[in-house]
């Protein structure tokens, strides 16, 4: 399951290269932010120009198939990163030490593996829609930068992986209770904690929030 993690940083060398990435992941996130409002106003346009005017927006079908895309796959690292892709953790909330760190660096590595096998393959696919000229039904779009995206988001995953590789690597051959640059499933009484400290703040009438 997901869950509130966290990820601890030193200065190390791999926690300096997990915050550069962090940065060009954020990034990523953030275009695609942009790309979904951007979504939303095209939306709000198309219904209102088929409601006042009778005239929806031209191929507005094209440009949601590639948009998709775009916001499906440009905040895939980011996530990874803060620990926030749905898992059954049942087995490892129940693991400590070398054995934890031991088994999240098998499940990461074998995650890195299908990632790059997922890059060759969308890449592929890139390049046969860039050579045939493929394009949408409707308009006519060109279909090359929606299939893109995908290989590139992807690689970004890779990286993010390969740093967590190092990051639980480290950590099993040090036995570190505290590695960085891995997301980290914080305890139940962690949890509880916030969850109340939120829970008073927001009933709290001084509080402007």
């Amino acid at each position: 399951m997901s869950g509130t993690h966290l990820i601890h940083d030193d200065d190390s060398r791999l926690s300096r290269l997990d915050r550069a990435l962090f940065r060009l992941e954020a990034r990523l996130t953030l275009l695609g932010g942009v790309l979904i409002l951007a979504l939303v106003l095209l939306a709000t346009t198309n219904v209102l120009g088929r409601w006042l005017f009778d005239r929806p927006v031209n191929g507005y079908i094209d440009w949601v198939e590639q948009a998709m895309a775009f916001f499906a796959f440009l905040g895939i690292a980011y996530t990874q990163r803060l620990g926030g892709h749905i898992r059954m953790d049942i087995l490892v909330a129940r693991l400590h030490g070398r054995w934890l760190w031991g088994l999240e660096w098998l499940t990461t590595l074998l995650t890195l593996l299908l990632t790059l096998v997922l890059v060759y393959g969308s890449w592929l696919h890139f390049r046969r829609a860039w050579e045939i000229g493929d394009s949408s039904l409707d308009i006519d779009l060109p279909t090359w930068p929606a299939k893109l995206v995908v290989p590139v988001s992807l690689s970004f995953l890779a990286l993010r992986l390969a740093l967590q590789l190092w990051g639980y690597g480290r950590a099993l051959w040090r036995n570190d209770p505290r590695p960085v640059a891995v997301p980290l499933l914080e305890d139940t009484a962690s949890l509880a904690a916030k969850e109340a400290e939120l829970m008073l703040e927001t009933d709290d009438p001084e509080n402007p929030s």
